[in-house]
């Protein structure tokens, strides 16, 4: 391929290689000279310009495919626009030469049609430049193609297309000639030349002014013909002309009407005619005969379809300002449509039209309209139907037909317009001149069911968009029911519409009030029981009753659990009880009173499947069995309606089809094990259902395409699911009243959920739905079959098939199909059955192989798959196998080489790579055979798409097929023409799967480069394919190679495709674009933006790209397209290749991501473009996709994203403190200078109209407070910066709590309130009590009570309000108490400050919720318990979403009520306590203290947030002492959290909360023993504390013993060598001491003082009990954590062990005589084990020094212990550690000191030789480093000291040890100066000392000095020289001290 890099084709290279490369070969240079052509040096292209084109007009000659001549034509046409032009005309004449010949063979055609292509490129490229050779090309294409076959004449009019946008209006001359011609092609049988006429007739009605004037009708008409049995394709590119010629006639372009003097048509001429094509399709206006007088013969469905298209193409076209101003007219024309009777013949067909209206006006109205002009587009929408209401009043009955469907749509896109307005529409429902909701209800009384049920449907809409409006209009409704009973209109239209509301709750988080539930049972019931006694209404009555029942069932267990017992009896009385009952009833009866019967139980089913559905919970075991009584009474009364039917007439069919229906579904979600015993009947009826024995008519299943695999949707057509046209394109799918799905088909589905991706709810119509519905009950029931009846049922199957003929024949199998598909997709069928049954299975299947209907074929190729699956036996798959080798070896015929091929494909696909790996050879060679049979396309295309399944399936298997099967997909690539669209589609299937098979290899440099570069070149040719599914493969190709091989994949080029995409027409193309960025944007995101941009700069120079990138880049047209985009994976998509750009880019570029926040943020509606979009931006398609300029303000879903997106950039700052600080300097673009923004985009988002965009505002709001409260202003010390903000914030919070804000929104306001109060920014009261009335007035409505207000929403909205404000006071006060701010000294005794008068009745409402709390976290078999009628803030029917709300809230406040009760001591506020308390006890204390104790246990039993607890029991342990059971009680629940809970934040606060309780404990011991002394029982009392006399400690009743168990597991948590178990055990292994990380050892360190500390607690029988497990655990942890560290710091855990044994050892108890042998013993086994050797050496000594100093008096004398001590002393004397040596000098001389001379002396006999010794040695080594220098100094203080002890008598010989050390460490004059600085310090220090000594002890130091004279020679000439060095250092030296007397290394603790 590299040889293929050159500017001219290597014809070496290309004669070198094989013949079936050399097309590649030639596209690889095609390719290259594309890129390089542009950018290559004009001079050097001059140079070789004759070769090239000789050699690119040689290719012409060559036969090449359709990708290469269009590179081709498009490089020679380059070529010659860059170098010189002379000889374009040679190669034009040459092209037309090709073009005239007369040689028709296939094997020309290829050459031809390059000739053609380069013509267009000629003209395209250079236009006006080829001067006037015009007409003859243009004449000579026209007659070619009417010679040409279908391909030529595609291709001829898409080069007419490119000669007409080449020349303008210069081609006028030849203009009309074109038109003729192209008009007949129109209607040409070749759906691809339909196609490209149309494009050709776009591009002629710029310039040619007739096609929109005089031969406008004409144009409409053609259109309307070439509509006619139209494909997807031909429908979007007709209507595109048809719209747009329409938009031209309508506003012509300028030019062109300078030019001629054109008369415009008026829209109502515009209208008429697109509504002729909408009424009456291509029949033209006077068709012959009389069919058009007697108005038959419908419109057909591709006409309607594409002309509806083509109404948006024309809106979109004229643009949003053209529609706001026209709004009007269109809407009345739009609805005009479905009231004309040819509309609306049959239902169905009225149901398809309504659909085709609708989507006119959500396509135009909801992409193309700003949320201003939507609003007054409903305002519109309501004056029209109270035009219509006004009109019906007088006209009656006659109109009611027509009208109802126009009401229909205005209704439904009333609907869909509110919900997607949200909460910005209020101004449409508030403003009384609308009177919207008034004009909706009264269409609740309309005659026809449709347009009552889409009033109802558009008062859920308004709920579901406006919450606050639920309550009101349910209450309205219910109202109006039992006003109007009688009317039988009003008791249906009201049903549906409280029905619908019910629905709606579940989209509305803050819920209706409990009692609604109440309120529509008793609605319910009273329908159900009036029913009998009205005739006229009991059909209504009957079915309104069962409609709100099945309603209520979706507000799901908590409510329905109340009515459920109600619900049962109803169900029971509803059916006969007996068989008997059943006959009797069968006798009595006429046909009105049998319908009505027949409606309730099928209502009474409907309800019951609610119930099942939504409320999984309450299905017990005898809840099932008591619905199943009247459940298998349903199915033995099944069987008697068709005897009933016949008796009283078929229009009971209808009826019992509801039933079928009701009972279908109901089976079906409830276990097949509970009607086992009906599984016979059941299946019966089932299997009469789908195969239509009962049924004439030939209805087939819309579940087909759903259970066929969702890859195989190239075969069935169902891409066309995932179109922008999806919902109108439905109606044209073959099976039964596909996409006529309508309310009125099934009223219950008004409450259900609404199906994902879909707007308003639509059933299908009954017929369909019950065979739906028994094809899925068959799926269910089947796998509990016996084989016997699965064998019988199959067989009957055969049977039916073989029946059937004709249509009737394919219905049933279709049914049947789906059926057994069905079956087989249930995860629970293990086994199909014994051979014979799997061969009745098998040859079902194999018989729809060869069937001729595709997706029957798809069907039965995904059964095989599904059944080889379920088999799984390896000689049953090689049979299915076997048998469609045979076939496709031996057949000819499409069919079943189609049908066959993906049988292999599925067989493959469902038994995966391992069990079919041996047929793998055979199946690739046979379909990789199949594919290359150009005769066929489909059999291609099935081929590919096999293949491809293969290539998924089989994985690494495939390796080794993968070259052949590459090199086939690129030579169809470049050779299948591609009008085939579905065999590239499955062409880039199969290379997307070659992509993923060879994977990560595709890095690999060897031979792996020409796969990767083939597969570079498949994605090339398929980018540049017209067809937007196959672009889309090109792209999700590249994005597999760039997740494997992103080096490989050129970022430059697939941006910018990318970018193009996005503004694409088709859904597709756009999604896989998006993804694609998703993808790019994870790892490049910096270099996708720029490209991005860099695109945005060509396209400014060169107008062809149609780009709306402006200066926001690449990320601003992805904001744009959330505002059109309703597809939610686009969308989602969307969100994250923003989030993942926003994360790497938003913090170098701040300004410009703030700027794109705040422009979609500021974008309110009234900023909505004023400009006209100009007439040049013409549109490419649907009005949802394509804006040349963003016309529209961003809606509020996009502005509630960019509200998050700030959140996010704020939280991505934090990294860098720099962000949050004015004074940094290194950054110029710092968030803290956006501050006012940030401040401003907060609070324009918490004041919308939109509620998600409020609460996202008040999230950013609370942000911003929290990251910035602390942020000082530089130019004002002392105040912060957030100061000036102070009215922003105020004025943000105010509306929130206002009395109509809904309540999670002043929830989240509170939040924001103690955020703000509790920053401690605002210090001055005034400014302050803003936000603080806002708080105060929230505590006025907690205090209000339950039940006082009128209630909108649930009770647990009320609770999650009530709670917040709560919550909000209570961290306002544990603010202000942690950082006691001047202006909220809540101090609770001093009245006059701001709060404090809030706190009395504050600590009421906090201390009752914190009872409700404690009640509602009992478990659940305490349920019983709770109070009856709820708590202080929650109801019991909410009891479980008012726990969440208390688990969020409760913890801020225990701790606040915690702090409260200390600082009032718990008795100060009692009377006003006492109401807050229930019990009138005689002592309210005694309750209060009761209260508080259980809520301890409670808490402390419940949560994590141990801070509470932490804190609260600081303060009550004070209350508790006198309780010891309740200490050892908290201990207790402390032990059990520490097991349930990690985080080490947890354990800190709890040996934080233990070490409070046992001061508390010490503290009242300490008061005991006082007392005790006080009352004179001195003598008599010894033993205070636990253990008593006999030192035992109970567990249960010790706290001690408590204490101890909860401490020993935090340290065998930390250090689990500590357990003795764990070092006996076989598996032990012996390791060093570790460093534990910092959290560890802060708590071992806790924990061992805690230790220390227990011994206090007991007696001294007591504390001997403990204290050796104490001492073992803390030498233990000595022993673990004495590690030794880089910079010799002491770690925490080893300073705590320290000071626990000084405090243990230092304790009283030594001081007791009855326990001296124990204590003596226990000091000593404890140095003993301190002597242990494996320790760090520094810290042994300590310890032995320790023990030494404070327990001398029990180890004088023990010679074991003190040979050990003084060992260890010698060693670290000998220690190479200098600063070990240090340390122990530092530790000796304390040793010496010690004031008993029984323990110091034999330490200084043994030591002090040694260390004079070491010491002596220093003049032979001098000290080399600081640390060393330092180890001497202290070595000779203690020389010195030693000195100073000593007595008089002996001092000179121990002068004469010290002296001649100290001048030895002197250096003479000459070596001073060289010396290094250690050694000088050595020096000076060394003469300090001796200048000191000597007037010390002078006498004896004369005596040194003399008997030495070189001593004295060398101490004279350093005071000399010393004397000599400058003054003014002698005198900075006297400034500071002379000697450091202290020692220089300071222990963090003393511990001596």
């Amino acid at each position: 391929m590299e040889l293929a890099h050159s500017l001219l084709l290597n014809e070496d290279a290309l004669a070198q290689i094989t013949e079936a490369k050399r097309p590649v070969f030639i596209f690889e240079w095609l390719r290259f000279l594309d890129k390089v052509l542009v950018a290559a040096n004009k001079v050097d292209v001059k140079e070789k310009q004759k070769k090239l084109v000789e050699q690119l007009t040689g290719l012409i000659s060559s036969a090449p495919g359709p990708p290469t001549r269009k590179l081709l034509a498009k490089n020679l046409a380059t070529l010659y626009s860059i170098g010189d032009t002379f000889t374009v005309f040679q190669t034009l004449d040459k092209c037309n030469e090709i073009i005239k010949s007369k040689d028709d063979t296939p094997a020309y055609l290829p050459t031809k049609l390059a000739a053609v292509a380069c013509v267009g490129a000629f003209y395209d490229k250079m236009g006006r430049m080829l001067g006037s050779s015009f007409p003859d090309t243009i004449n000579n294409l026209l007659k070619a193609v009417k010679s040409a076959e279908s391909q030529g004449r595609g291709e001829i009019l898409l080069s007419l297309q490119k000669v007409l946008c080449g020349l303008g209006g210069a081609a006028a001359s030849c203009h009309r000639d074109i038109y003729k011609n192209a008009r007949s092609l129109l209607t040409d049988r070749s759906m691809a030349v339909r196609c490209a006429v149309a494009k050709c007739l776009l591009e002629l009605q710029n310039e040619a002014v007739f096609m929109w004037t005089t031969e406008l009708e004409n144009v409409a008409t053609l259109c309307f013909k070439a509509l006619e049995g139209s494909n997807y394709g031909v429908r979007v590119a007709v209507a595109k002309l048809l719209g747009t010629v329409m938009a031209t006639a309508l506003m012509p372009k300028q030019a062109a009407v300078m030019r001629q003097n054109v008369k415009r048509a008026t829209l109502e001429e515009v209208l008429e005619l697109m509504a002729t094509g909408f009424l009456r399709g291509g029949s033209g206006f006077l068709k012959s005969g009389g069919e058009m007088l007697k108005g038959g013969g419908s419109v057909s469905r591709e006409v309607r379809v594409g002309v509806t298209q083509a109404y948006v193409v024309f809106v979109t076209t004229l643009g949003g300002q053209w529609l706001e101003r026209n709004f009007a007219t269109f809407l009345s024309h739009v609805l005009d449509l479905v009231s004309h009777p040819r509309a609306t013949q049959t239902h169905v067909e009225a149901v398809y039209s309504r659909r085709c209206v609708s989507f006119m006006l959500r396509a135009t109205l909801g992409g193309l309209l700003g949320e201003k002009a939507q609003i007054a587009a409903g305002k519109e929408i309501c004056q029209n139907l109270k035009k219509m209401l006004n009109v019906e009043n007088k006209a009656g009955a006659a109109d009611v037909s027509a009208s109802q469907h126009v009401m229909v749509c205005a209704l439904k896109e009333l609907g869909s317009l509110v919900q997607s307005l949200s909460a910005t529409a209020s101004p449409l429902i508030q403003e009384p001149s609308i009177g919207l909701l008034e004009t909706v209800t009264s269409v609740l009384l309309h005659p026809s069911m449709a347009a009552r049920l889409a009033a109802a449907w558009c008062l859920r809409c308004v709920a579901v968009a406006l919450p606050y409006q639920l309550t009101p209009l349910l209450d309205r409704c219910a109202e109006r029911i039992n006003n109007l009973k009688s009317s039988p209109e009003a008791v249906s239209g009201y049903s549906f519409a409280m029905a619908a509301l019910l629905g709606g709750v579940h989209q509305c988080p803050l819920g209706i009030p409990h009692s609604k539930g109440k309120l529509v049972v008793s609605i319910a019931e009273d329908l159900l029981r009036t029913a009998a006694q009205n005739s006229r209404l009991s059909l209504q009555r009957t079915q309104a009753g069962w409609l709100l029942l099945g309603a209520l069932m979706t507000l799901g267990p908590s409510l329905v659990r109340y009515h459920l017992p109600k619900m049962l009896l109803l169900w029971r009385n509803v059916f006969p009880r007996s068989q008997k009952e059943l006959e009797a009833e069968k006798a009595r009866g006429d046909a009105f009173t049998w319908q009505v019967t027949l409606e309730g139980r099928a209502g009474a089913l409907c309800a019951m499947r609610s119930f099942v559905a939504h409320c999984p919970e309450l299905l017990t075991e005898d809840v099932i069995r008591r619905l199943m009584t009247p459940i298998e009474c349903a199915m033995t009364m099944m069987s008697q309606v068709p005897a009933i039917i016949k008796v009283h007439g078929a229009h009971l069919k209808a009826s019992a089809a509801m039933v079928r229906l009701r009972l279908y579904d109901i089976l079906a979600l409830l276990p097949p094990k509970t009607y086992e015993g009906s599984f016979n009947a059941l299946l019966r009826e089932l299997v009469a259902e789908f195969t239509l024995t009962d049924n004439s008519a030939n209805t087939t299943t819309s579940l087909l395409r759903s259970l066929c695999h969702y890859d195989d949707s190239v075969l069935m057509g169902s891409w066309l699911q995932e179109t922008d046209h999806k919902c109108i394109e439905d109606q044209l799918q073959p099976n039964s009243a596909s996409g006529s799905g309508a309310l009125e088909h099934d009223p219950s589905s008004i409450y259900l959920r609404v199906p994902v991706g879909e707007a308003i709810p639509g059933p299908l119509p009954l017929g369909v739905s019950v065979i739906d519905a028994s094809v899925a009950l068959f799926g269910v029931v089947f796998p509990h079959v016996s084989f016997k009846h699965r064998l019988q049922m199959l067989d009957h199957f055969a049977e039916c098939i073989k029946q059937a003929k004709g249509v009737r024949q394919q219905a049933v199998q279709l049914n049947i199909f789906t059926a057994v598909l069905s079956a087989l997709k249930v995860r629970k069928l293990s086994t199909l059955g014994p051979e014979e049954v799997r061969k009745s299975a098998l040859a079902l299947v194999m018989g729809a192989l060869d069937n001729p209907n595709p997706i029957l074929r798809c069907a039965a190729g995904e059964a095989l798959g599904r059944m080889a699956q379920v088999v799984g036996e390896a000689t049953f798959i090689a049979r299915m196998a076997q048998t469609s080798f045979d076939k496709l070896k031996s057949a000819r015929d499409v069919v079943s080489r189609t049908g066959h091929s993906l049988a292999l494909g599925c067989l493959h696909r469902y038994v995966g790579g391992i069990g079919s790996g041996q047929h793998l050879k055979t199946s690739v060679s046979i379909l990789l055979a199949l594919a290359q049979d150009g005769s066929s396309h489909e059999v291609q295309t099935w081929a590919l798409h096999s293949l491809a399944l293969i290539v998924d399936s089989s994985g690494p298997m495939y390796r080794g097929y993968v070259e052949p099967t590459l090199s086939l997909v690129l030579t169809l690539l470049l050779t299948v023409p591609p009008s085939h669209t579905e065999v590239h589609q499955c062409l880039g299937r199969c290379l997307g799967a070659l992509i993923t098979t060879v994977g990560p290899e595709l890095q690999g440099n060897s031979t792996i480069s020409t796969i990767r570069s083939s597969c570079l070149v498949g994605c090339a040719i398929m980018q540049d394919h017209s067809d937007s599914l196959v672009q889309a493969a090109a792209i999700s190709c590249l994005q597999q190679l760039h997740m494997f091989a992103p080096r490989h994949v050129n970022l430059s080029s697939l941006v910018p495709c990318l970018c193009v995409h996005l503004c694409s027409s088709h859904l597709l193309l756009r999604r896989a674009a998006v993804a694609c960025l998703r993808q790019l944007a994870q790892r490049e995101a910096a270099e996708v933006c720029e490209y991005a941009m860099s695109l945005a700069k060509r396209a400014g120079d060169n107008t062809t790209i149609n780009l709306n990138i402006t200066e926001t880049g690449l990320e601003g047209v992805l904001f744009g397209m959330l505002d059109r985009e309703t597809d939610r994976k686009l969308c989602s998509d969307i969100h994250d290749t923003l989030g993942h750009m926003l994360s790497s880019l938003a913090v170098e570029k701040l300004s410009h991501w703030l700027k794109l926040c705040k422009d979609v943020l500021a974008a309110t509606t009234d900023s909505e473009k004023k400009d006209e979009m100009d007439d040049d931006t013409m549109f490419t398609g649907l009005g949802d996709d394509d804006k040349s300029k963003p016309s529209v303000a961003p809606r509020w879903v996009t502005r509630v994203f960019a509200a998050d997106c700030l959140c996010r950039i704020i939280l991505l700052c934090e990294n860098d403190k720099a962000h949050f600080d004015l004074a940094a300097q290194e950054m110029r673009d710092q968030l803290v200078l956006h501050l006012s923004d940030l401040i401003r985009m907060a609070f324009m988002a918490a004041t919308d109209h939109s509620h998600q965009l409020r609460m996202a505002g008040l999230q950013a709001l609370e942000d911003i407070i929290k990251k910035f409260a602390s942020v000082p202003e530089p130019e004002f010390p002392g105040h912060v910066i957030l100061e000036q903000y102070q009215a922003n914030v105020g004025a943000a919070l105010r509306p929130a709590f206002s009395p109509d804000t809904p309540s999670d929104i002043t929830a989240k306001a509170c939040q924001v309130c103690s955020t703000w109060i509790g920053s401690g920014v605002v210090s001055d009261l005034n400014d302050l009590r803003r936000v603080h009335t806002l708080l105060v007035s929230s505590l006025d409505k907690v205090q209000a009570g339950k039940g006082s207000s009128s209630q909108l929403y649930s009770e647990s909205a009320t609770t999650m309000e009530k709670l917040a404000v709560l919550k909000a006071w209570a961290e306002v006060r544990l603010k202000s108490l942690i950082r006691p701010l001047s202006h909220i000294c809540y101090t609770g005794n001093d009245p006059h400050h701001s709060g404090a008068a809030e706190l009395p009745s504050l600590s009421r409402l906090w201390l009752a919720m914190l009872r409700d709390y404690a009640l509602l976290t009992l478990p659940a078999e305490f349920s019983s318990q709770l109070p009856p009628d709820g708590g202080a803030f929650y109801t019991p029917e909410t009891i479980d979403t008012a726990r969440l709300h208390y688990r969020s809230s409760w913890a801020p406040v225990l701790h606040a009520v915690a702090l409260w009760l200390s600082s009032t001591g718990f008795g100060a506020g009692e009377e006003e306590l006492a109401p807050a308390v229930p019990q009138a006890a005689s002592s309210t204390t005694k309750t209060f203290e009761e209260s508080v104790k259980d809520r301890m246990h409670l808490m402390l039993g419940k949560e994590t947030h141990i801070i509470c607890c932490t804190v609260c029991s600081i303060h009550v342990t004070v209350f508790f002492v006198s309780n010891g059971l309740a200490l050892i009680e908290l201990l207790n629940v402390l032990h059990r959290l520490l097991l349930t809970r990690d985080p080490p934040a947890v354990q800190l606060q709890v040996t934080a909360v233990v070490q409070e309780t046992i001061r508390a404990a010490q503290n009242h011991l300490q008061r005991q023993k006082a007392s005790k002394e006080e009352e004179g029982e001195k003598d008599s009392q010894p033993s205070v504390g636990e253990g008593g006399d006999t030192g035992e400690l109970v567990p249960g009743k010790s706290l001690v013993f408590a204490a101890m168990e909860l401490l020993v597991f935090v340290l065998v948590r930390h250090l689990p060598q500590l357990n003795a178990r764990v070092k006996e055990s076989p598996s032990h292994v012996p390791h060093r001491p570790q460093r534990l990380p910092e959290e560890s050892a802060r708590l071992v360190a806790n924990t061992v003082s805690i230790l220390a500390e227990l011994p206090s607690l007991c007696s001294p029988a007591g504390s001997m009990t403990i204290l050796p497990t104490v001492l073992f655990l803390i030498t233990g942890v000595l022993r673990e954590t004495a590690v030794k560290t880089a910079d010799n710091s002491v770690p925490v855990t080893v300073s705590a062990a320290l000071q626990g044994i000084k405090t243990i050892i230092t304790s009283p108890l030594a001081r007791v005589e009855s326990m001296q042998t124990q204590w003596t013993g226990l000091v000593r086994s404890s140095l003993a084990s301190v002597l242990e050797p494996d320790m760090d050496e520094v810290s042994m000594l300590t310890a032995i020094t320790l023990f030494l100093l404070s327990a001398s008096n029990e180890l004088v004398g023990v010679t074991v212990l003190q040979k050990g001590c003084m060992d260890r002393f010698r060693n670290a004397l000998k220690s190479s550690d200098p600063w070990v040596q240090a340390r122990c000098y530092q530790l000796l001389l304390s040793v010496f000191q010690h004031s008993s001379r029984a323990l110091s002396t034999p330490y200084i006999h043994a030591l002090a030789p040694l260390m004079v010794e070491k010491l002596k040695a220093v003049e032979r080594s001098r000290p080399g480093t600081a640390a060393e220098l330092q180890a001497v100094q202290e070595g000779i203080r203690v020389l010195e000291n030693l000195v100073g002890m000593g007595e008089e008598q002996n001092r000179v010989q121990l002068l004469a040890l010290l002296v001649p050390t100290l001048v030895s460490y002197l250096l003479d004059e000459n070596a001073i100066s060289s010396a290094p600085q250690v050694s000088k310090g050595l020096h000076d220090f060394a003469l300090q000392n001796l200048m000191r000594i000597g007037p010390l002890y002078p006498a004896a130091f004369k005596i040194v000095i003399g008997a030495a004279p070189e001593l004295k020679i060398r101490l004279e000439s350093a005071i000399l020289a010393n004397q000599a060095s400058n003054r003014a250092k002698a005198a900075a030296r006297q400034a500071q001290p002379t000697v450091q007397a202290a020692p220089t290394i300071k222990l963090k603790t003393s511990f001596f």
